[in-house]
């Protein structure tokens, strides 16, 4: 077991999960007083003692799955049933159809409608015992899973869904019970909790049919190699410019809790940064104990100045998730800065600050800056040079020595000028000028990029594409 939950443990680091040797520790010691039989206590003894975050949930259940698969003929949550308790004698049709491991019987062989009839009873009764039964005949049958071959789950899943019909049996098991008293109407209340329960037995069908996958994938090809080619990256990885649509809700769901860590990190770094000067009156008074030797020298409290920050972002193409979630991050620590002003640009350029300060929530925000900035000057494409040439004529003066200028963007300007000399202009003018690139490294200045233009007069260019580099990267700006 000890070899079992290093491996586990391996597997959550290479995810990106941070345990300390301390945790593992913990973990091997919480597992040595628990019944290793229960599953759903293992699972949750391992996940208190490993993982502090909740975003780092779902990548832990996923490994868990892996790493402790159930044997076969069982899954989590099984029950015993009698004959009385199933609503038979024993000698019911699944008995002459299914033998004990889930398979075809010995007296004839099970057609498809059987099996689907067999499944609509094992969710109809909530028969977790039938319910495993065939689900292992229909993975059998509709899967094809070839031994050796490296698929993914994902595909042997839609495989057997398709021909299941799960959403088909919800429909007809939610009609069948809201029909089942007759001469009984079913208020709004009663048919919602009716539908939710449908949903929930189907949903447990669907993960027990994940689960029957994943075992025989793991008695395949072995717990490390189905790990390493289903891991999905962390919300704090996932690359922001290729992030799906479920991707990006997960992102915006970690954007709160991340401004709040960096909020009160900025809080701490700057409560504890740099000493003051000397305080030559607070020393000489406390050396009097010392019988005037300056022993202890005090000193006065720093008053650092926050930074002005301007933020003008490319907002053209997949670039515009970026720059609304660094946006959105930048707003939500507005008391970090005096002042924050946001400018947005395709090939125009407009400023935006007003649709942060008057919305409550950033999100809002970003959408009004969506649908509301005038930033098409032409025909839409890309001009970082005129934007760039129209935001130095309207806004230049504006910037100071007190003043950080962060440029988002991928710097691909459709062969257009650069009009550089704006970014150096504005570097004479700022305390700071920083250029964030959401594009790989190995990408800038290919194509139509002109990346190093700009960066000969930028202080730093830095790769941002997830948003742990983007935390990274706000925690070093104050």
């Amino acid at each position: 077991m000890l070899d079992v939950i290093a491996a586990f443990i391996a597997e959550l680091r290479k995810a990106g999960i941070p345990i300390s040797m301390t945790e593992h520790v913990d973990a091997a010691k919480a597992v040595g007083v628990i019944a290793l039989e229960e599953r759903e206590t293992l699972r949750e003894t391992l996940a208190a003692t490993l993982i502090k975050s909740q975003e780092h949930r779902p990548a832990f259940d996923l490994a868990f799955d892996i790493y402790f698969a159930p044997r076969r003929g069982k899954t989590n949550g099984d029950q015993e049933h009698s004959p009385e308790e199933q609503g038979g004698d024993g000698d019911s049709i699944e008995d002459q159809l299914l033998g004990p491991e889930g398979g075809f019987g010995q007296r004839r062989e099970m057609s498809a409608e059987e099996l689907m009839q067999l499944m609509e009873d094992a969710v109809r009764r909530n028969d977790t015992t039938l319910r495993t039964r065939v689900v292992n005949e229909a993975v059998t049958r509709f899967a094809g899973m070839t031994p050796g071959r490296p698929v993914g789950g994902t595909y042997y899943l839609y495989r057997v869904l398709r021909n299941l019909d799960l959403e088909g049996l919800q429909q007809r098991l939610v009609d069948e019970a809201s029909t089942s008293r007759p001469g009984v109407q079913l208020g709004a209340i009663e048919q919602r909790l009716l539908a939710d329960d449908v949903a929930r037995r189907i949903r447990g069908l669907r993960l027990a049919i994940e689960a029957e996958i994943r075992r025989r994938l793991v008695e395949d090809r072995g717990a490390e190699a189905l790990a390493r080619s289903v891991r999905k990256p962390l919300p704090e990885d996932i690359d922001v410019m290729h992030a799906t649509r479920e991707e990006i809700h997960t992102l915006e769901r970690s954007l709160v809790p991340l401004s709040r860590k960096l909020a009160v990190r900025l809080m701490r770094k700057r409560r504890h940064g740099r000493r003051g000067p000397l305080d030559f009156r607070a020393t000489m008074r406390h050396s009097l104990s010392t019988g005037g030797v300056p022993i202890d020298p005090k000193y006065k409290n720093p008053r650092p100045s926050k930074p002005e920050i301007f933020i003008i972002a490319d907002v053209s193409g997949s670039v515009a998730s970026f720059a609304r979630f660094t946006l959105h991050l930048v707003y939500a620590l507005a008391s970090s800065f005096s002042k924050v002003r946001s400018f947005v640009f395709v090939d125009g350029i407009d400023e935006v600050t007003h649709h942060f300060d008057e919305a409550n929530d950033p999100a809002e925000a970003a959408n009004r800056v969506n649908t509301e900035a005038k930033v098409v000057w032409v025909d839409g494409h890309s001009d970082y040079g005129h934007a760039l040439s129209d935001f130095h004529a309207r806004y230049a003066e504006d910037v100071n020595s007190r003043t950080t200028v962060m440029i988002l963007g991928d710097a691909r300007n459709n062969y257009h000028q650069s009009s550089a000399w704006v970014v150096a202009d504005l570097q004479k003018r700022a305390r700071h000028v920083l250029w964030l690139n959401p594009e790989p490294q190995t990408y800038w200045n290919s194509g139509d990029s002109i990346i190093a233009e700009y960066g000969a007069h930028c202080d730093s260019i830095t790769e941002v594409r997830t948003l742990r580099q983007l935390e990274a990267f706000i925690a070093e700006l104050v």
